[in-house]
């Protein structure tokens, strides 16, 4: 897109692709599953208008940047570790961090492990939650969701990535950027999006054909798998973090999630996600924001350019913090549901 510069560096060895534009305080913008940096594009040119600099990586595994092979190298560490590499590389001491979806969970393990190196935080989609000592995800995803729930059924390396592919990759990706159930998510073995694919899906304003078919292209070249290994990792990060078992997130952030939304309506996720609850864990929360009738983030391409509406101020111990109200929900708007 016009405007935005592209430059791919060396971080934690692996080559990490950005995207970027604009001068002043750099806001770090982190995506989820199945995205790269294209998701935040309209956020980019807003956010540079602003005076900020917006930098948008492809995280590891995705669009642009390497897809290590083992499928180990996924882990909160490594993540984490990326972004340390591209801060480092790009001379940034402190940034601002929004993230959506794994964009989300990343921004937590981030401002958990390296708190001195995040101004603030504006997460979307997924809070924050508190390492269990007793029990793994795996464990508890099973007994609470059964085996056919999404990440469940995301563990077998090789195995949902074959029915993704007999699906085909345009309407997997349709299906995931713009339906996304209002619940949790559910795919049977051997018929995984049989069900909701039986009718043709429209797409919303918000996502041309052009725009899906740069989605699709990418990801004709790259497969699914260096996504779906975050979730293979799960269990792995679960061991690796009990050092942080009952650690708090010591930074100021936001969090924001739609009342249609996917983890919002999973059993047992909604009161977690309640100001007073995730504040135990966050002690400098500022606010929780529920957005009324946003679930599949149809925000309007005119919506996206009002850039004259009131602000809402975030503040930090270095200096406040502005998003426009547009804004905070054009950040909402980037896929369909939420899929971590």
């Amino acid at each position: 897109m016009e405007g935005i510069e592209h430059t791919t560096l060396r971080a934690n060895g692996i080559n990490i692709h950005l995207a970027e534009k604009g001068q002043g305080p750099i806001i770090l913008l982190l995506h989820g599953f199945p995205e790269f940096w294209y998701s935040w594009r309209h956020q980019i040119h807003a956010l540079a208008s602003l005076g900020y600099r917006a930098v948008a990586p492809d995280l590891r595994g995705y669009g642009d940047s390497d897809a290590p092979a083992d499928v180990n190298s996924y882990t909160y560490f490594q993540l984490v570790g990326d972004l340390i590499g591209v801060l480092d590389a790009i001379g940034a001491d402190k940034v601002f961090v929004v993230g959506h979806d794994w964009g989300a969970l990343i921004g937590w393990n981030l401002c958990l492990f390296r708190p001195d190196r995040v101004k603030a935080l504006v997460n979307l989609s997924v809070s924050y939650s508190p390492r269990n000592a007793m029990n793994k995800p795996l464990q508890t995803f099973r007994a609470l969701y059964g085996d056919d729930f999404y990440i469940c059924r995301f563990q077998e390396p090789g195995a949902i990535e074959t029915e993704f592919a007999e699906i085909g990759i345009d309407k997997v990706l349709k299906y995931f950027l713009t339906s996304l159930p209002a619940g949790p998510l559910y795919l049977p073995k051997g018929k995984a999006l049989r069900d909701q694919l039986g009718s043709p899906i429209t797409l919303p304003s918000w996502l041309s054909e052009e725009e899906l078919n740069y989605y699709v292209t990418k990801y004709e070249n790259t497969g699914f798998t260096g996504g779906l290994n975050y979730y293979r990792n799960f269990d792995l990060s679960w061991e690796l973090t009990a050092p942080w078992t009952g650690s708090q997130v010591e930074v100021p952030a936001k969090f924001i999630v739609g009342d249609l939304d996917l983890t919002y309506n999973t059993p047992g996720i909604k009161e977690s996600m309640s100001f007073d609850e995730l504040k135990k864990h966050v002690p400098h929360l500022e606010e929780v924001v529920v957005m009324k009738g946003v679930a599949t983030f149809s925000m309007k391409k005119s919506q996206m350019r009002s850039t004259n509406t009131s602000m809402t101020s975030f503040r930090s111990s270095d200096f406040q913090f502005y998003l426009h109200v547009s804004f905070i929900h054009i950040l909402y708007v980037i896929i369909s549901g939420c899929n971590v």
